[in-house]
């Protein structure tokens, strides 16, 4: 066997057996990509086991996450510090290897993959973000920016919906560095992809505006090269090969067959592969010698191409000394100093959150280069554009307003790409309503540390006439749902300039959850500052020393409650308003500090949210109340819902007047 085969026989069986000893996994897509994995890797991909993060290397994204032992193969041959008893914890608990590849788990991983279509997805953002970048950074003779975003697809990614929208914008945007492999195996977990896949997929791609290329073999590796190569050479718009593979290659009962997706071989047809493949039975993670050898000159290889560009960029810093210092600031984790400084004082202005949301954007925009993005197609709704800035195009590549097109969910994804891809802040807008077309990306964002911030406007019932398709009630609950998102509700325009505070520090995604309507501004003569919402909670006012209750508020639901405040003072009762601005950073806070803003021998809590009652029942306990919304909206002018839905200062006093003579406490 020569020293091609016995590597990618390597790939092949590593998968095998990791998947055997596991007992769960997906054994067949690595078994049938291998070939042309390992072209890839050996042939084309730039970068360097040592040091992963090096930030002109190539891209890798494994969209099809379920063969991840496929990655991890090639992670641990090539030198990652990835060792061959991580490959044997192979989805077992607290490993390096989990099911599906995650990027903060496994040094080589780039992006979180596994929900199909969303690997390919980030991949257009890796694209744009060194399309971007490249225009902004590289000069003749100093191309400081300069790598592809490389892809292994499958049947399932390009199924997928959000695939489709975020193709779409990337054959439009024409981003030339993007190449996909897709892995043609004809076969999908209920059998062959014809029961439901039968459209020309290149045909398709074509249409998008993309480079289309067939390799009929898989097991060709020239074949596969040469593709690659002409990908390379089409500058103008992504490519895409397709490249006929069979899902468990070599598996004597079970190549192209459903029963090597996603369940071991078995032992016995694990022996049958070996044989078949001229593999020796034992020992189980056999690697040949000259095999990893082999693998290993991409250490070598690796640092010299560093090595090579650590010294163009001295040069380049001795000659652009002012782009070297901007090159040094976005890609650092630390911000520029002073640019809290930029963030306005909006202290008093009676403003819909949505408008300060995109003053305070403005004001950051030029004291934070890293900062860009935009709205699937709302953009003067969102309030998301950044004056002054081009639009990102095929045409220029400097732009920092994006226009995503009514593609909700490819844009998160993408966005994703982006933030991951390093240097970059990236920020997507829509209405609360459609962040349900983004949930899956949300999610992933949440999972990969993705450092996105999400800006959803026309939060409630108050947006209007638009009526219950537009008006959100359970999404604001389902993001809090979300491990590690951030969730921002500000009251007023002074804590929507501080939730971007929060959003530009945050080190993962932020959710900003905005108002269409104009709402007061809080007066905080004597009160605590608009700062305090970096804790989650915070006691606004309250009147005496002896509160009998408490009202809990977010959002343009503050007021009220204020207002209300004072009604409940005019009739001897005090009572404590806190604003609750974050669930999640309420919950990042020490017992002592959240027993001090909700003291638990107060029981008497009413919550106030013009969204679903769902969640607050951790805050207002089971003897509490909650006013808010847990039928559809209703098609008429916001004020005139508030007021119906009890949104009102009257029903808030008089919804903690029950509740006081209901436990007896007044």
């Amino acid at each position: 066997m020569n020293l091609e085969d016995l590597s990618i026989n390597t790939i092949r069986m590593l998968a095998v057996d990791a998947v055997q000893r596991a007992n769960s996994g997906h054994p067949g897509m690595p078994m049938g990509a291998a070939a042309m994995a390992y072209v890839l890797w050996t042939r084309f991909l730039k970068h360097n086991p040592a040091n992963p993060a090096w930030p002109n290397r190539d891209r890798f994204i494994l969209s099809a996450g379920h063969g991840s032992m496929l990655l991890y193969s090639l992670l641990h041959l090539s030198g990652y510090d990835l060792s061959l008893e991580d490959l044997r914890n192979f989805r077992q608990w607290d490993s390096r290897t989990p099911g599906h590849p995650e990027n903060h788990l496994t040094p080589g991983v780039e992006v979180t993959t596994g929900p199909l279509g969303q690997g390919i997805s980030n991949a257009v953002g890796f694209a744009i973000a060194e399309a971007h970048l490249a225009a902004r950074f590289n000069r003749p003779g100093y191309p400081m920016v300069n790598h592809y975003t490389y892809v292994i697809a499958s049947d399932g990614d390009l199924m997928e919906g959000v695939a489709s929208e975020a193709c779409s914008l990337a054959g439009h945007l024409g981003l030339g560095r993007l190449i996909v492999l897709y892995d043609d195996n004809h076969i999908s977990i209920d059998g062959p992809t014809d029961l439901a896949f039968t459209e020309d997929r290149l045909g398709r791609f074509a249409a998008y505006g993309w480079h289309i290329q067939s390799v009929s073999d898989g097991n060709d590796t020239g074949a596969v090269a040469e593709a690659i190569e002409r990908a390379r050479r089409a500058e103008d718009k992504p490519s895409i090969i397709a490249v006929r593979t069979h899902i468990g290659f070599g598996s004597p009962h079970k190549q192209d067959s459903a029963d090597a997706h996603g369940a071991p071989l078995g032992e016995e047809e694990v022996r049958l592969t070996k044989q078949n493949l001229g593999w020796p039975e034992e020992p189980t993670f056999h690697i040949p010698d000259e095999v990893l050898d082999h693998f290993h000159k991409a250490v070598e290889r690796g640092r010299e191409a560093e090595d090579a560009w650590v010294e163009l960029f001295t040069d380049y810093e001795r000659k652009f000394p002012d782009m070297a210092g901007l090159w040094r600031q976005m890609w650092s984790a630390d911000l520029p100093e002073g640019w809290e400084e930029a963030v306005p004082d909006l202290s008093g202005q009676d403003l819909a959150t949505r408008s300060a949301s995109g003053k305070v954007l403005n004001a950051l925009a030029p004291v934070l280069p890293r900062l860009l993005g935009g709205s699937a197609d709302l953009a003067p709704s969102n309030n998301t554009l950044i004056d002054g800035e081009d639009n990102f195009s095929r045409e220029d590549r400097l732009g920092r307003n994006f226009h995503f097109g009514v593609r909700e969910h490819g844009m998160a994804a993408i966005a994703n790409g982006i933030a991951l891809h390093g240097a970059l802040h990236p920020y997507v807008a829509t209405f609360l309503i459609f962040s349900d077309y983004m949930k899956p990306a949300i999610r992933l964002s949440s999972l990969s540390r993705a450092k996105v911030t999400f800006i959803f406007t026309h939060d409630s019932i108050g947006l209007g006439e638009d009526g219950p398709t537009h008006q959100p009630v359970e999404q604001l609950a389902g993001l809090r749902a979300i491990p590690g998102l951030v969730d921002i509700r500000p009251a007023d325009a002074a804590e929507t300039a501080e939730a971007w505070k929060i959003a530009v520090r945050s080190e993962g995604p932020v959710a900003l959850i905005l108002t269409r309507q104009k709402i007061r501004s809080i007066d905080r003569t004597g009160r605590q500052a608009a700062s305090e919402i970096a804790r989650g909670a915070y006691i606004l006012a309250e009147t005496g020393y002896d509160q009998r209750a408490i009202v809990l508020a977010s959002g343009s639901e503050v007021a009220p409650a204020l207002e209300a405040m004072g009604i409940l003072e005019g009739k001897g009762i005090h009572v404590r308003v806190v604003n609750v601005a974050s669930f999640a950073l309420f919950e990042r806070q020490d017992r002592a500090y959240r027993d001090s803003v909700l003291p638990p021998e107060i029981n008497a809590r009413v919550a106030v949210e013009a969204a679903s009652t769902f969640g607050w029942d951790r805050y207002v306990g089971s003897e509490g109340r909650v006013i808010g919304i847990d039928r559809f909206g209703s098609s008429a002018p916001g004020p005139v819902n508030m007021d119906r839905f009890g949104f009102t200062a009257e029903n808030i006093a008089k919804t903690v007047e029950e509740l006081l003579e209901q436990d007896g406490v007044r």
